[in-house]
């Protein structure tokens, strides 16, 4: 079986590369994706992923690249989405179903799913301070980052941080309500199911 490589935004050093690859693996496997055909590959940094799926789709391999938006998405496509806010341009091999975003970060998706970062977190957990918006898309970046450390602030686990709780979360959510909350999300799942 011909793997499929995801490029994504996450990770940088060593453990964090693991659970990132575990998380999306998990996270996939549970939408369906047959376990086994997807190899994630952690980046690091944004530009970092742009660079290494660049280098890597002139070899005609299935890839995709998952990044955050970082802002609201009003290109009709993912490249040229990037195009204006990084200025990245679309590797000539590329075609516009290799190209995927998390709107507007990751942690967009935890807002689908509030009741597993409510159960991650545990006692303590302030559900309220979390953006209420059901229009997960349209909720700015550092609301989700902010309401997700407020919410978390007087819990055992303290409050939300990036690399120390953001991948187990990940690993925890419900596919399937990611996919109703997130048409960008949506969209990557089933291109990777094909």
């Amino acid at each position: 079986m011909v793997k499929t490589k995801v490029y994504v935004e996450g990770g940088g050093r060593k453990a964090l590369d693991r659970q990132c690859r575990r998380a999306f693996n998990a996270f996939f496997t549970k939408a369906g994706v047959s376990p086994g055909k997807v190899e994630i590959e952690a980046c690091g940094s944004r530009p970092e992923a742009y660079k290494t799926f660049s280098a890597d789709s002139r070899k005609n391999l299935p890839t995709y690249l998952l990044v955050d938006a970082e802002g609201p998405v009003t290109a009709r496509s993912t490249w040229r989405h990037l195009k204006g806010s990084d200025k990245w341009e679309r590797p000539a091999n590329a075609t516009d179903d290799q190209c995927h975003l998390m709107v507007q970060v990751m942690e967009s998706w935890f807002l689908a799913d509030v009741e597993t970062v409510e159960s991650f977190f545990g006692k303590g957990f302030r559900r309220q301070a979390l953006p209420q918006n059901p229009n997960i898309e349209d909720v700015p970046k550092r609301d989700v980052l902010n309401g997700l450390e407020q919410a978390a602030h007087g819990t055992g686990k303290g409050s939300y941080s990036k690399g120390k709780h953001s991948f187990e979360i990940l690993a925890m959510l419900d596919p399937e309500k990611v996919k109703s909350a997130s048409p960008h999300a949506s969209r990557f799942i089933e291109a990777l199911s094909r």
